[in-house]
C-alpha cells in the first residue's frame, strides 16, 4: 500500500495588528503620499529653488568678511562664529514662511480638496514640513561647504551635529508656519505676523554677532530667546565641544520648542476655518 502522505502543518496564526499599529501605519502612507507630491512641485520650481539657495550664500559671502578682522570676544575664528549663526538664520527665516504656500493653496481651494479625502489631516501638515526640512536641510549644506570655501574650520562630528540642530529647528517652525497659514486669510496677514515675530526674534538671539557684545540689559533680555541657546550650541560643536552645559541647554530649549510648536501647529491646523 503506498504510505499515508503527512498532512502540511498549518501555519500558526499572525497577530493581527492593532488598531494604533494600522492608524500610524495610515498616517506614515499618508505622509509619504504628501511629501511626494510637494517635493516634485517644489523641484519643478526651479527659480524658487535657485534663488532660495542664493540668499544666505550671498550672505554669507558678502557679511562674512566684514568680520574676519574683527574681535568678537569668543573662543575660535569669526566664521566659527558668522556660519552657525547664518544656519540659524537660515532655518529661522526660511522656516517662517513657508507657510505663505499652504496659504496660497488654501486660497485655491486645494487644501479644502484634499481635506476631504482619506488622507489624515495631520500628514498633511506633516509632509509639508518634511518637505520644507529637506529643502533648508539641503541649503544648510551648501551653506557649510561655502563656509569651509572661505576658511571655516569644523569637525565633521561638530558639523553634522549642527545641521542636526538645525533641521529640527526649521521643522519646528515650519510646522508652526503651516498652522498659522490655515488660521489667516491673506498673504498680507501672514506676512505682518512673521514680520513682526521674526525680526526682534533674530535680532535678540545673536545671530549674526554674540550677545556677548550687546549692552548689559539687552543681554539680559536675549535670554528669554530660545532662539539663543540654539545657536550657541551650534557653535560650541563647530568648536569640537560636544559635552558642554552650553549644547545640554541648547539641546533640550531646541527640543522642547520643537515639541511646543508641532502641538500649536496641530491644534491650529485641526481648527481651522473654512
Amino acid at each position: 500500500m503506498p504510505p499515508t502522505p503527512t498532512p502540511a502543518p498549518i501555519p500558526a496564526p499572525t497577530a493581527a495588528p492593532t488598531p494604533t499599529a494600522r492608524a500610524y501605519a495610515h498616517l506614515w502612507a499618508d505622509t509619504r503620499v504628501v511629501f511626494g507630491r510637494c517635493l516634485r512641485a517644489t523641484l519643478r520650481s526651479k527659480t524658487n529653488m535657485f534663488f532660495g539657495m542664493l540668499q544666505p550664500l550671498l550672505f554669507l559671502a558678502l557679511f562674512g568678511p566684514l568680520l574676519t578682522s574683527l574681535d568678537l570676544g569668543v573662543n575660535g575664528s569669526s566664521w566659527q562664529t558668522l556660519v552657525p549663526g547664518v544656519l540659524v538664520q537660515l532655518a529661522l527665516l526660511g522656516g517662517s514662511y513657508v507657510g505663505l504656500g499652504l496659504l496660497m493653496d488654501r486660497n485655491l481651494g486645494i487644501i479644502d480638496r484634499m481635506r476631504v479625502t482619506p488622507v489624515s489631516p495631520l500628514a498633511l501638515l506633516l509632509g509639508r514640513t518634511l518637505r520644507d526640512v529637506a529643502q533648508l536641510f539641503v541649503q544648510s549644506v551648501l551653506l557649510v561647504l561655502l563656509g569651509l570655501a572661505f576658511g571655516l574650520r569644523a569637525p565633521l562630528a561638530g558639523v553634522l551635529l549642527g545641521l542636526a540642530f538645525v533641521a529640527v529647528l526649521s521643522g519646528a517652525l515650519a510646522a508652526l508656519s503651516h498652522g498659522l497659514a490655515m488660521r489667516v486669510r491673506t498673504p498680507p496677514e501672514f506676512a505682518a505676523i512673521a514680520n513682526t515675530a521674526v525680526m526682534p526674534l533674530m535680532l535678540l538671539a545673536g545671530l549674526l554677532l554674540p550677545m556677548s557684545l550687546a549692552p548689559g540689559w539687552l543681554d539680559a533680555v536675549s535670554h528669554a530667546v530660545p532662539f539663543r541657546y540654539t545657536v550657541e550650541a551650534v557653535r560650541e560643536v563647530f568648536r569640537g565641544h560636544y559635552t558642554s552645559g552650553t549644547v545640554a541647554l541648547g539641546a533640550a530649549v531646541t527640543l522642547g520648542l520643537a515639541a511646543l510648536c508641532l502641538f500649536a501647529a496641530t491644534r491650529l491646523f485641526g481648527r481651522a476655518r473654512h
